[in-house]
């Protein structure tokens, strides 16, 4: 079931903000957690310069979405509804109340407190129409988890023809793409690799 904030303002934690967008310089805050490290501004300032800035009624899908900043920034830019995927009770919680800080309309989120692979082998939610974005952003050195994530979302029917697929590791090497991605674009900073796929199905 989808998490729902109500109306607590969160304690203070870790901080992020949303660079782009309707939200743009907007601070929120996120409990600190083992394996959570939100995705740098320079890299979600890529990311969305790939993308070409606005994603207007895009649907997206954050897997393993931690502070939830990239779900933020897809929001803030005119992303149509965001489903985030959280497995930590306490963050999935801070997602909700944030979302419900910047004023998101229920019917914009979803917010899941369970384990993404489990999320990918069976969604629980609305997904009434195709995905056009899935952000891809395991725990940083968990190479096997990505991979499997991967494939699993190769072997789903509601991804777009077209849909992106943003990847960030500290290890894309060893990645095999499953049938139906191609890379669209690629970039590294610091240890940060970052690829954008194209699902040509």
């Amino acid at each position: 079931m989808a998490s729902t904030g109500k109306g607590r303002r969160p304690a203070r934690g870790e901080q992020v903000r949303i660079i782009g967008g309707q939200w743009r310089s907007r601070r929120l805050r996120f409990p600190p957690a083992r394996d959570l490290r939100p995705t740098p501004d320079r890299v979600r300032e890529t990311l969305f310069n790939w993308l070409g800035q606005r994603i207007t009624d895009w649907r997206v899908l954050d897997l393993f979405a931690g502070s939830g900043v990239l779900g933020f920034e897809a929001l803030s830019r005119g992303a149509a509804w965001v489903g985030f995927v959280e497995q930590s009770p306490r963050v999935a919680r801070r997602l909700a109340e944030n979302l419900e800080l910047l004023g998101a309309g229920a019917e914009q989120f979803d917010v899941w407190t369970m384990d993404a692979l489990r999320w990918l082998a069976n969604p629980p939610g609305r997904l009434d129409a195709e995905i056009d974005l899935v952000f891809l952003d395991p725990p940083f050195r968990q190479p096997r988890l990505l991979q499997t994530a991967l494939d699993r979302l190769a072997q789903t029917d509601w991804l777009a023809k077209g849909a992106r697929v943003f990847v960030e590791s500290g290890a894309v090497e060893a990645l095999r793409l499953p049938p139906g991605f191609v890379v669209q674009r690629e970039t590294q900073a610091g240890e940060s690799h970052s690829l954008l796929l194209e699902w040509v199905g």
